[in-house]
């Protein structure tokens, strides 16, 4: 038993570190605490098996932490995420305009008005007055492939898709827009909106 607790403990850590750390949904972030589960379980049947009291501790504390993340990415926050997509879907097959969950704005593609993909967005700025979007900021790679360049561009310049979102103006004009610097964004709030006309 002590063997197979020093082979699932690790691998089954390794694993869920690489599942968290995706962020790829709910319900994948809410399995790879499943896994962290099994994992702690194991590291704890390991110190148990050793007499390590510190590693049984860490492991029995860190197995509640974990369940707690279950319950938190595979019930309420899937709840979360599939009565935003339950709504979104059915508006599809509605009259009424199409919905897209605000929280499904971050990490949505975009491309340009030619359909040359331009990156991701990874935040949606609202107007306190009236809560629509004001800008979107989007991550583009740098020509280096190494970092990215974050611009924030005008909701008035796009036009929102459910999956994917397209810019009413080109790639080189949206390489025109100065790119934000750093974590402070302050100047967006003072951007007019014709920094994204469409000539």
């Amino acid at each position: 038993m002590t063997e197979i607790a020093e082979w699932v403990a690790p691998l089954a850590t390794m694993i869920a570190a690489v599942m968290t750390a995706a962020n790829l949904g709910a319900r994948l972030t809410g399995l790879g605490f499943v896994v962290f589960t099994v994992g702690s379980i194991a590291w704890t049947m390991l110190g148990i098996s050793t007499g390590q009291t510190s590693l049984i501790a860490a492991n029995g504390f860190l197995t509640v932490v974990n369940m707690v993340g279950v319950w938190r990415w595979l019930g309420r926050q899937s709840t979360y995420e599939q009565g935003g997509r339950s709504a979104q879907v059915a508006s599809h097959h509605s009259s009424a305009p199409s919905l897209f969950t605000a929280s499904g704005i971050a990490g949505m593609g975009f491309e340009d008005c030619h359909g040359k993909r331009i990156g991701k967005a990874v935040e949606a700025l609202l107007e306190c007055r009236t809560g629509k979007v004001r800008h979107v900021v989007i991550a583009s790679a740098a020509q280096n492939g190494l970092e990215e360049h974050l611009r924030a561009v005008p909701a008035s310049a796009i036009v929102f898709g459910g999956e994917m979102a397209r810019l009413r103006i080109s790639a080189s004009e949206f390489a025109m827009i100065t790119p934000l610097h750093g974590n402070d964004w302050s100047e967006v709030g003072y951007r007019n909106e014709a920094d994204c006309r469409r000539p």
